[in-house]
């Protein structure tokens, strides 16, 4: 294939139920066999975890419906882990959805409100969930990029991963 100088290479197969640690293995291998001048497309994987690791392996673009389907689902992506908002301890919850955020939702709207859209099905709450999501989808990858352009990618990635677990 690197023979016929596609404009890039698309990856797929990696995303419909193969464990993460096969995914890796495929993604760790790849960068040797594809030429550092042609985009690299990871089709349909879209954790924030996922993201990071392929990145970290050379991987540009990426497509994925998790952050809509997600959203609409009151699951939201956040600096800290995901919240899943229609649980009941962000009834009474006025704090942002994620204090870290610049999005329109977290700079307008409480957890308490976004968790009574979610619980009553109202069609707001699915828009800016998915507003939200959007936004840390593009963030993070703003990150990434500035971490790389700074060379300090294994420190994003030390710092992304204490975040996400609490530590």
């Amino acid at each position: 294939l690197v023979d016929m100088d596609f404009d890039g290479y698309a990856i797929g197969g990696l995303s419909v139920g193969e464990p993460k640690d096969e995914m890796i293995k495929v993604l760790d291998y790849l960068p040797e066999q594809l030429p550092d001048d042609k985009p690299r497309y990871l089709m349909g994987v879209g954790t924030p975890k996922d993201l990071v690791e392929a990145v970290e392996r050379g991987i540009d673009m990426f497509d994925c419906v998790m952050p809509t389907r997600n959203a609409r689902n009151g699951y939201l992506f956040t600096s800290v882990g995901v919240v899943k908002i229609r649980n009941a301890q962000y009834k009474l919850d006025t704090r942002p959805l994620d204090e870290n955020c610049g999005c329109y939702t977290c700079q307008n709207y409480s957890r308490s409100y976004l968790h009574h859209l979610q619980r009553k099905n109202e069609i707001l709450g699915a828009r800016l969930s998915t507003i939200h999501n959007l936004y840390y989808y593009q963030d993070l990858m703003q990150q990434m990029r500035d971490a790389i352009e700074h060379n300090a990618f294994s420190e994003f990635k030390q710092n992304f991963y204490a975040l996400q677990e609490g530590k």
